[in-house]
């Protein structure tokens, strides 16, 4: 699980450098769900837990799917991507886990070449939403009553056109 968090008011990302891989490239903060959480909750835990910065889940942006990923316990790896908003800025980032953190402008982040190849393309989808509205890129997600008595799901879908 990953979270982008983008300041809309100026277009810069948040992004880390990883302290215990061998490319110390940019890519978005984000970890392993624990059993039983939500996507949205996951996402905002691990950016606070990696950089101190709070934030609010706003979207699904996208999911990766890799089979036989090495760091996924000999399971098939399902890597979803959320979008966030700030919630505040200040760094305070976890120095176990990253080597660097910062907030990036979104179309730097775009052009250069020290990042992952997933980060590249997200950054670029997250550069379209910035530019032509969010609305053309996210998935949001909708708590519905399941058939289960007292029980709830979340539907994550493009929101449809009010008529």
């Amino acid at each position: 699980m990953i979270g982008a968090v983008v300041d809309e008011s100026n277009g810069k990302v948040l992004v880390v450098q990883d302290r215990n891989k061998t490319k110390n490239a940019w890519k978005f903060p984000g970890g392993l769900s624990d059993l039983g959480e939500n996507i949205g909750v996951t996402a905002v835990r691990e950016v606070f837990e990696e950089t101190g910065v709070r934030s609010e889940f706003r979207s699904l942006l996208s999911i990766r799917q890799q089979h036989n990923h090495p760091g996924a316990f000999g399971m098939s790896d399902m890597y979803l991507i959320c979008r966030l908003s700030p919630l505040s800025f200040d760094i305070n980032f976890c120095t176990q886990e990253c080597l660097r953190c910062e907030w990036l402008d979104l179309a730097e982040l775009v052009k250069t070449s020290e990042t992952t190849p997933i980060t590249s393309r997200i950054a670029k989808i997250l550069l379209y939403g910035l530019e032509k509205g969010f609305h053309n890129i996210d998935l949001t997600m909708e708590e519905l009553p399941a058939v289960y008595s007292g029980m709830f799901y979340q539907l994550y879908h493009r929101r449809l056109p009010e008529s």
